[in-house]
């Protein structure tokens, strides 16, 4: 008894298969890796870096007419703190308040490129901790301990990005810079925030991301140098900084009142005037 002959399209679809196994078992396998589990929403997505495409952001720095008033923080025991640049150029005096009317000479050193400065005083406070080289994400929670409106206070933000600001009049440049979304203050603090200016930015550690050197209160922004910014100051001054103890206070939304006051009760953050 003789099997029935299969049809012609049978066999040339077997041998089709057949060649077509054999190529794929013999194709060199380059398929990317799985990707990486998604970040959480928590953290948020790794900060770009500086770009001069990134939006900017202008302000005007007019002469200096008269005293000021801001923040400082240390970053070396020995009498080294950072600033902002515009809350200490051009005066003729600076000076760091240290109690109830009484200050201690300090000597400015102005980075030309950057909005942050250091001061160099007789005997310092305890440094806070730097974090310059850490990775930054969007959305993670920073905190402003300083002297707002010539008076102890504080704020806290959330990482939008960076920007490009543009600065016109004394010290004109562009610099990269981040831009926080203001979340919380000072509670009965109303108005500006003038006078926070030349705050360390602290992460939820306590350690210093940066230098708060701006506002705009109508969009509830906060501005703040790069990390990059205070690591170049650090270099380009030539200070050797002793360094600080990693561990620091955790700072949260329910305590950053608390931890602010512990800061400028020690003079970690100091008070800063000017005087023309």
């Amino acid at each position: 008894m003789r099997l029935p002959r299969p049809p012609d399209w049978l066999i040339y679809a077997a041998v089709v298969g057949g060649l077509l196994a054999a190529a794929i078992s013999r194709r060199e396998d380059v398929d990317a890796p799985p990707a990486p589990p998604p970040v959480s929403r928590a953290e948020g997505q790794l900060l770009a870096p500086a770009s001069p495409f990134d939006p900017s952001v202008t302000v005007d720095v007019p002469e200096r007419s008269g005293p000021s008033a801001g923040t400082a923080f240390s970053v070396g025991s020995s009498g080294v703190w950072i600033t902002a640049r515009h809350v200490i150029d051009g005066c003729r005096q600076a000076a760091l308040v240290v109690g109830e009317g009484r200050g201690v000479a300090a000597t400015a050193h102005i980075d030309p490129s950057g909005e942050a400065a250091l001061l160099s005083t007789d005997g310092g406070a305890p440094a806070l901790p730097l974090e310059l080289a850490a990775p930054l994400h969007e959305g993670e929670l920073a905190f402003h301990p300083g002297f707002p409106q010539g008076e102890p206070g504080e704020a806290a933000s959330r990482l939008l990005g960076r920007e490009n600001l543009v600065v016109r009049g004394r010290g004109a440049r562009t610099e990269p810079v981040l831009v926080w979304a203001e979340v919380g203050r000072t509670r009965g603090l109303e108005g500006s925030l003038g006078g926070l200016s030349g705050a360390p930015v602290l992460d939820a550690r306590g350690r210093v991301l940066g230098v708060t050197i701006a506002e705009s209160p109508r969009r509830g922004r906060i501005y703040t140098t790069s990390p990059e910014t205070v690591q170049h100051l650090i270099t380009q001054s030539g200070t050797a900084l002793p360094v600080a103890p990693t561990a620091a206070a955790v700072i949260t939304p329910d305590n950053y009142g608390q931890v602010a006051d512990g800061l400028r009760r020690d003079l970690r953050v100091a008070q800063v005037i000017c005087l023309s």
